[in-house]
């Protein structure tokens, strides 16, 4: 008998990891000093599975995920691979009015949540079914435990399957659904193990929030590489530090604000920390040369949602010797550097960065926006940059207004939306600042009579608090160009003036 070629994986990457290496640490809780094998993984996430078999999740379902970092998370990350649906996860610093339109586009069939987000869950989710990981609170939500009997890990998958889809923002203000397949998931993972290397007892600790692609990348990825996650509920400085010294952490992925107070508060890397995957926002110089000085073994990286993570990442050695790089683009990822005329920009010369290879998704939920996102070098990214001689990548920023605060995107005229909706605002414009802390902060100069405290307000009851902006500024009329429409440049230099 005769057998055509197999696409790799076969089954879900849990299934796979604990057939060969079961007595392995796969799971380490690292605020309860908890840690399970990958036999005792597996035996979670069947019992996880077969629970939500019993509420109707089969092939094709798509499932909502809204709480924060936490084991259960995990393994509902793993139990959706096993039964084949397709999991949303959801920004758990969003409003319940931000997510409402996420969960309606992304067709969510059955919404997750913990105790710390049913509340959130209840009011986003009035049509659909709501179960809870923990004892439901609220009349309506369910319980969702682990059923006795697991489901095995033993059915096929299509490296073709959406296996995620994750929100990012868009040009426009309103998030993009990006779907990701199981094949996309596993070149990320593989092109990252060849950049940055494996090794037996790496231990990857996870505290970048889970809903984020930075995050989640590492629950599939070692599974894929028999390691061991460290979780961690949320960055701290002091717990942090104290994590990755205590439970021998070889790796993490942070963004340049964390870094940043890590260093702030002292902290110089153990000898077992062989990577520092930093990436979410551009790292200033500043960040670099401290890491230098401190011997930290950081790997500025460039990723998209849309690309499962990593474009291109830098070693240390690229990071100290080359200024602002990024590095060359993972195996099998190819970057095209596209002028304004359409065509390849040469060594040197700026241009939209478009990529393509394995890694990039098959597209956005929307129809049209795949069709505006792809041309025929690849995926265009919207980001603008360069490559030198040797293919090292700069990144220069968005070609459009977006702030990036602390690695989460915020557009403009999302702010200002809200801005204009408070009765004592006449006109409002919102452009990001420089920041050394977070990269960007978001500011507004405001027309009118509202005072700062009371637009705070305002905000906090409508946007997540990175959202809201960090810098206000007064004025009788907004800057305008020639054509009247705000000169952006203008407001943030009467921001800059105070």
């Amino acid at each position: 008998m005769t057998r055509g070629p197999v696409d790799w994986p076969t089954r879900d990457l849990l299934a796979h990891r604990v057939a060969a290496t079961p007595e392995r640490t796969a799971l380490v809780d690292a605020d309860r000093d908890e840690r399970w094998t990958y036999r005792e993984l597996d035996e979670r996430v069947g019992r996880r599975a077969a629970a939500l078999a019993e509420q109707g999740v089969d092939p094709g379902t798509v499932i909502g995920v809204l709480a924060e970092n936490r084991v259960a998370f995990v393994e509902l990350v793993h139990a959706a691979m096993r039964l084949r649906a397709t999991l949303v996860p959801l920004n758990a610093s969003l409003t319940a009015a931000e997510l409402a339109p996420q969960v309606e586009r992304a067709a969510v069939d059955r919404l997750l949540c913990g105790a710390d987000t049913e509340e959130r869950a209840a009011d986003l989710a009035a049509d659909l079914p709501v179960y809870s990981v923990d004892d439901p609170a609220r009349d309506g939500v369910e319980r969702l435990g682990r059923a006795p009997v697991p489901v095995d890990g033993g059915q096929p998958i299509d490296r073709d399957w959406t296996q995620l889809v994750l929100f990012t923002s868009g040009t426009t203000g309103d998030p993009k659904g990006v779907r990701l397949t199981a094949g996309n998931l596993v070149a990320s993972a593989t092109a990252s193990a060849f950049r940055l290397g494996v090794r037996r007892g790496d231990r990857w600790l996870v505290c970048l929030p889970t809903y984020h692609m930075g995050g989640l990348a590492p629950v599939l990825r070692s599974a894929l590489y028999g390691t061991a996650v460290v979780l961690q509920r949320a960055f701290d400085a002091g717990a942090t530090r104290a994590v990755v010294a205590d439970r021998e952490v070889t790796g993490i992925s942070l963004v340049p604000t964390m870094l940043g107070r890590l260093l702030d508060a002292g902290w110089e890397p153990p000898g077992h920390l062989r990577t520092v995957l930093l990436g979410g926002a551009p790292a200033s110089t500043g960040l670099i040369d401290r890491c230098a000085e401190r011997g930290v073994p950081v790997h500025p990286t460039y990723g998209t949602t849309e690309t499962a993570s990593q474009v291109a990442t830098a070693t240390p050695d690229q990071a100290f010797e080359h200024e602002g790089t990024v590095g060359q683009p993972l195996l099998f990822t190819d970057v095209t550097v596209v002028g304004d005329d359409g065509e390849p920009a040469a060594a040197g010369e700026p241009g939209e960065l478009v990529v393509d290879g394995p890694t990039v998704t098959p597209g956005y939920i929307d129809k049209e926006r795949t069709e505006a996102a792809f041309g025929p070098r690849g995926l265009h990214t919207g980001d603008v940059g360069y490559r030198d001689e040797d293919g090292r990548l700069w990144v220069l920023g968005r070609a459009d207004d977006t702030i990036v605060t602390g690695g989460e995107n915020v557009h403009p005229a999302e702010v200002a939306d809200v801005l204009h909706e408070h009765p004592d605002v006449a006109d409002a414009a919102v452009v990001g600042l420089d920041d050394p802390e977070w990269g960007e902060r978001v500011a507004a100069l405001v027309v009118g009579e509202a005072d700062e405290a009371a637009l705070e307000s305002h905000c906090r009851e409508r946007l997540a608090p990175f959202k809201i902006p960090k810098t206000w500024g007064f004025a009788d009329a907004l800057p305008r160009t020639p054509s009247g429409t705000v000169d952006r440049e203008a407001v943030r230099q009467r921001l800059r003036d105070g």
